[in-house]
């Protein structure tokens, strides 16, 4: 991560240490039952992981930790890339995903 970056976290005790570290940090409280509050949320990164999981269980059955860093980052190309402008992507993916590699 960039320093300077802004971090949206729930209130995990290991993210704490995250303003100290150089990053802008906003906390969501899940166990006071608050999820969102204004633009600070976690909704995206836990779709994104939910994807993933749901990716690995029907595509790939088994992934090694070996290649994790791999799955993840064709997958984050993957989610990145969904839609442009409002448009679904798929029928550029192939070549987009090619090239970024």
């Amino acid at each position: 991560m960039i320093k300077g970056s802004e971090i949206h976290s729930d209130e995990w005790a290991a993210y704490t240490r995250l303003g100290m570290l150089g990053y802008g940090h906003s906390v969501i409280n899940h166990g006071a039952k608050e999820y969102v509050r204004g633009n600070t949320h976690t909704n995206t990164i836990e779709g994104f992981w939910s994807q993933l999981k749901r990716s690995i269980l029907s595509t790939h059955i088994h992934v090694s930790a070996k290649h994790m860093d791999k799955y993840l980052g064709e997958f984050e190309f993957r989610f990145n890339m969904r839609e442009k402008n409002g448009k679904k992507m798929s029928h550029a993916m192939f070549n987009r995903l090619i090239h970024a590699f």
